[in-house]
């Protein structure tokens, strides 16, 4: 009787022995298909479909924080080319500050406004003066938020008989925005300020013929 009681120990304790290793496989394989299932998720969110000459194709999309700095200069950049490049013709000189002032506060749309009640843009028109502007350095601190920027540019100005060119520093601070077809890198441009817009030496057209 007691071999009996002993064999149905042995039998009770290999069984539970077996149903903790039936447990523990479980358990495992649940933890290893979690993460399978996340490596999936995370790779097909990685990958995005953009639209190319008519046609779908497959692209790998990055972490925003991986081209921070470079987003950040280009929406700088582009803002700045926006509001500076401006030809004599009223729609286009719309056209492009309009552009330009979905990508900055309304910091931005005071210096506008005061350079449209000076007439500046009725200036551009009536004199038939065309306005460029060049990027030199962008520089901006990305370990502090808002991000501070500095942007180094030189204004040409294009008369009939005359050139003038002008150097122009800017300030300013980047915020994180939702992306937009307006805004495609989500940064708005805050406390935009004019350091300096200084002329440099003209230069005659009509000597260089």
């Amino acid at each position: 009787m007691f071999q009996q009681i002993k064999n149905i120990d042995t039998a009770f304790r290999q069984v539970r022995i077996f149903s903790l290793i039936v447990i523990f496989a479980n358990v495992a394989f649940t933890c290893f298909y979690t993460y399978r299932s996340d490596q999936r998720v995370s790779k097909a969110e990685d990958r995005v479909l953009i639209l190319l000459n008519g046609k779908v194709v497959s692209a790998m999309s990055s972490n925003r924080k991986d081209n921070l700095e470079v987003e950040a200069r280009d929406h700088v950049a582009t803002f700045h080319q926006l509001f500076f490049d401006l030809s004599p013709d009223d729609k286009v000189i719309k056209e492009q500050l309009s552009k330009s002032l979905y990508l900055a506060d309304q910091s931005a749309k005071r210096a506008y406004d005061n350079l449209e009640e000076k007439g500046y843009y009725a200036s551009l028109i009536a004199g038939n003066i065309s306005q460029s502007l060049r990027v030199d350095s962008i520089k901006i601190d990305t370990r502090s938020y808002p991000y501070p920027f500095r942007c180094y540019a030189t204004q040409q100005i294009i008369r009939q008989t005359s050139q003038l060119r002008r150097t122009l520093i800017t300030s300013g601070y980047l915020r994180e925005v939702i992306r937009s077809d307006n805004n495609p890198h989500g940064f708005l441009i805050e406390r935009w300020n004019t350091l300096e817009n200084k002329d440099l030496e003209p230069q005659n057209l009509s000597d260089e013929k």
